[in-house]
């Protein structure tokens, strides 16, 4: 058996790679460009190609890789088959055989994207040590995964973790990219934060340093100005902190995992969004004491990787 694993993570733009040993360890990473052109074709050839010239690079032969894993940007089903990848331009494929063909049969296992991300997390990310976590990517959109005795869940449908798509608010009328209305995406991601803050500016006369950035304003933008105690930014994080805790909570109520892990860019704000979506997941969840915790990510930008080097080592 070999000794190393490699992960990729592919994305729209680049594509991800790392070489880890099979104790979690990152030997090296990398990155290549994703050739979106031609409806992705050659996205498998520049990445198989890569992965054989920086192993030889680093004097890693092939038969010393156990296997490698791939996250992609879409459902993928239990038998490795992808219907599609929009931002790739990918339709019915299956791109773990593709990739194995090229390098000469090697064991490769596919991944969604948002799925791996939460896998690699509970390796050897912010929730390390457990084995049912669930993890929010707050981004420009909201990305889940669920991860229970240290496998990921993906559903018949390749639907479970869609958490930003859970619909959690009667009274929106603007639809969200999924085509729904309400959806956790519309509150909670960097675009909803700053949509909240807009429609806070124009719906009160409370006076904000956000005012200044008008309709520019970011979501981090409204965070630092809440940490600063801007009553107007603070207003946004409260109803931001009420809809994700709803949800955390309404989660919890089906899976109860042992703990929630929170990532994307809008983590960046630390400990104050965590203690903020806390104090409303707490509320909603009275009929015990005892609940999931909640957690900062830390792998950042690597999670994909990490994750994708772990799909294989089961």
């Amino acid at each position: 058996m070999g000794k190393k694993c490699v992960g990729i993570d592919v994305g729209g733009t680049s594509v991800k790679i790392g070489i880890f040993e099979t104790t979690g360890e990152l030997l090296h990473k990398w990155e290549v460009g994703s050739r979106t052109e031609e409806n992705g074709r050659y996205i498998l050839d520049d990445v198989s190609a890569s992965i054989l010239e920086t192993l030889k690079k680093h004097n890693i032969s092939l038969d010393e890789v156990k296997g490698i894993g791939m996250g992609v940007p879409g459902p993928v089903m239990p038998d490795g088959y992808v219907e599609v990848c929009v931002n790739l331009g990918w339709r019915d494929l299956y791109p773990g055989r593709e990739l194995s063909s090229r390098l000469d049969g090697i064991p490769v296992l596919c991944g969604n994207d948002a799925n791996v991300a939460a896998l690699g997390e509970m390796w050897q990310g912010g929730g390390k040590g457990y084995e049912d976590i669930v993890m929010v990517t707050l981004g420009t959109g909201v990305g889940g995964g669920v991860i229970m005795g240290q496998k990921i869940i993906s559903g018949k449908h390749g639907l479970a973790g869609e958490i930003g798509h859970i619909h959690i608010r009667d009274e929106e009328t603007e639809h969200c990219n999924c085509g729904g209305v309400g959806c956790v995406e519309q509150i909670a991601s960097a675009t909803g934060i700053a949509r909240e803050a807009r429609r806070k500016m124009a719906s009160t006369d409370i006076p904000s340093v956000l005012r200044d950035f008008g309709d520019d304003v970011t979501a981090k933008e409204v965070l630092d100005a809440a940490k600063a105690g801007d009553e107007l930014a603070k207003s946004v994080m409260d109803t931001v902190g009420h809809y994700l805790g709803l949800t955390l909570a309404q989660i919890s109520m089906v899976i109860d995992p042992e703990v929630f892990v929170i990532g994307g860019g809008v983590s960046r704000a630390g400990q104050f969004l965590i203690d903020e979506i806390f104090r409303h997941y707490d509320s909603f969840t009275p009929i015990s004491k005892s609940k999931s915790k909640i957690v900062l990510a830390t792998l950042g930008n690597d999670a994909g990787i990490y994750g994708a080097a772990r799909l294989i080592l089961d």
